[in-house]
């Protein structure tokens, strides 16, 4: 069942699929490429909802939040933009016209405020986005004893920071200044994506 449904400028289609609706604050809300040339989550995703047709109700996917920047092989969407520095944080800045392009004003993608109305509306308990390439697990809030877990399915050390300024990111968005657990998943780019649906599955049970 498709909970909600948006339509970028090229009339791609972003969807958020649940099963029920549940009491707010129950969700675990599941991303896949925020980034059109980290193309692993959709695949993971897809693939798990093809084998699990009723699968647990507290789960909320978004196979691919960037439909654009995936047709188009591209980091950004179609109007440029990284939609991971898009989000209204006290820490936004628009940056230079590059693959980090913050955009012309916060929240001003579609995809970031599809992404914002969904956390507004379900108020999930934890979120996870599915990236590549760095294979590590970095978490943003009260994220640590979740991140240790996964990070030994993954075989993956656990990060707090990134390494590197991250300005206008759902992490900083949604973890640190709303404190809801958001765990990025920086998964390997470099194997088979078929590679990475045992430790994927495997987290969604821990999960469940």
């Amino acid at each position: 069942m498709i909970l909600e449904r948006a339509v970028t400028k090229l009339n791609n289609e972003i969807q958020l699929i649940g099963r029920r609706t549940l009491d707010k604050g129950g969700y675990i809300l599941i991303i896949g490429v925020v980034h059109g040339d980290e193309p692993q989550g959709e695949f993971l995703i897809n693939n798990y909802l093809q084998k699990n047709v009723n699968f647990p109700p507290e789960f909320l996917f978004i196979p691919c939040l960037n439909p654009d920047g995936l047709a188009n092989e591209t980091r950004t969407n179609a109007n440029g933009v990284d939609i991971n520095r898009n989000f209204p944080t006290d820490n936004w800045v628009s940056g230079e016209k590059n693959r980090y392009f913050g955009g012309d004003a916060p929240a001003s993608e579609t995809e970031t405020r599809f992404v914002i109305d969904v956390v507004e509306k379900y108020a999930p308990k934890l979120i996870i986005t599915l990236h590549t390439p760095f294979k590590i697990v970095n978490f943003d809030g009260e994220g640590r004893e979740i991140s240790e877990k996964i990070g030994e399915i993954f075989n993956y050390p656990v990060e707090e920071s990134i390494g590197y300024p991250t300005p206008g990111s759902f992490g900083t968005w949604a973890g640190i200044e709303r404190q809801i657990p958001i765990i990025t998943i920086e998964m390997d780019e470099e194997i088979p994506q078929e590679n990475l649906i045992e430790p994927f599955e495997k987290m969604l049970t821990l999960l469940h």
